[in-house]
């Protein structure tokens, strides 16, 4: 009876990662080809993403209200000391990942950046080894190796190399592990109560917009400032225009963060790694029609 019972509890899980996997499958392959298309004519790739981290963190806010009205309970509200001490971090280390990656974009193919990207999940198994989130199995190092090995031979000879924006992935990667490391430790630790991917969601986003907000400064603001295709609009109907497509894929980042942090809390940053590397892989054999600088997203 308690083999059934054991059964019965991992078919279960399964069944929910599955769920989860393809739910997360849905907004993240949705956002990366709906930025791709927006990105053919807004070359903005950074301003883009603030304008996502501000939707997010609007969406997050009005989903709270609505479920604090529905529920009769109040949401969680970090106070500041508490707040900076264990949410700076991660909200630092998500901005820098989301920052190198879309700069890296303007110097490097699709091809490239998979493959140095594949390198995320063996840094996602040493800080969750560090952390101790996970214990080190041989036949985990193995599976990993061989996915990341996999996804490296398999875009090694359609790639063009650049040493600038190879640095740049390579560090977001590094990035990467610690973000969803810590990521996995803020929605699973229950005396911090985020285990609600929106309510952490709610507490990352303001200071992952602060994290960003030189970057795009640096390399985007005084060309920004000049575009016609925004502050300096001839017509209102253009500037309404370009503003709809930027919160239509808000809508998308929305929905992506939150599939993003509700896997990683229901099961591991490792699965949300090993998940992602299969949608890296539709990404790549689209790499290899096109040769050029990738656009960036924000899966």
């Amino acid at each position: 009876m308690s083999e059934l019972a054991l059964c019965l509890s991992f078919l279960r899980k399964a069944l929910l990662t599955a769920i989860l996997v393809l739910f997360y499958y849905c907004f993240s392959i949705g956002i990366t080809f709906y930025n791709k298309w927006v990105l053919k004519t807004f070359h903005y790739p950074i301003f883009m993403t603030l304008v996502h981290l501000v939707m997010i963190f609007v969406f997050s806010g009005i989903s709270r209200t609505l479920t604090s009205w529905c529920t009769g309970k109040s949401h969680i509200c970090l106070s500041w000391k508490l707040y900076l001490k264990r949410i700076a971090a991660t909200a630092l280390a998500t901005a820098l990942d989301i920052g190198l990656s879309n700069w890296s974009f303007l110097f490097i193919t699709v091809s490239l950046y998979t493959m140095t990207k594949s390198t995320a999940v063996l840094f996602i198994l040493f800080f969750s080894v560090l952390f101790k989130l996970e214990k080190l199995r041989p036949w985990l190092i193995v599976v990993i190796l061989l996915i990341a090995g996999g996804l490296f031979m398999f875009t090694y000879k359609s790639t063009q190399f650049n040493v600038k924006g190879f640095i740049l992935v390579l560090v977001a990667s590094f990035i990467g592990g610690i973000r969803w490391t810590l990521t996995q430790i803020l929605t699973q630790k229950a005396e911090l109560g985020l285990q609600n991917p929106i309510d952490t969601m709610y507490h990352l986003q303001p200071l992952m917009f602060i994290g960003l907000f030189p970057l795009f400064v640096f390399n985007e603001g005084l060309s920004l400032s000049a575009s016609e295709r925004l502050f300096r609009y001839h017509e209102a109907s253009t500037l309404l225009h370009i503003m709809f497509v930027l919160a239509a894929g808000g809508f998308l980042a929305f929905g992506l963060c939150f599939s993003e942090f509700l896997l990683v809390s229901k099961t591991s940053s490792l699965t949300l790694s090993i998940a992602g590397i299969f949608k890296e892989l539709c990404v790549s054999l689209a790499g290899s029609v096109h040769t050029g600088p990738c656009q960036p997203c924000d899966g």
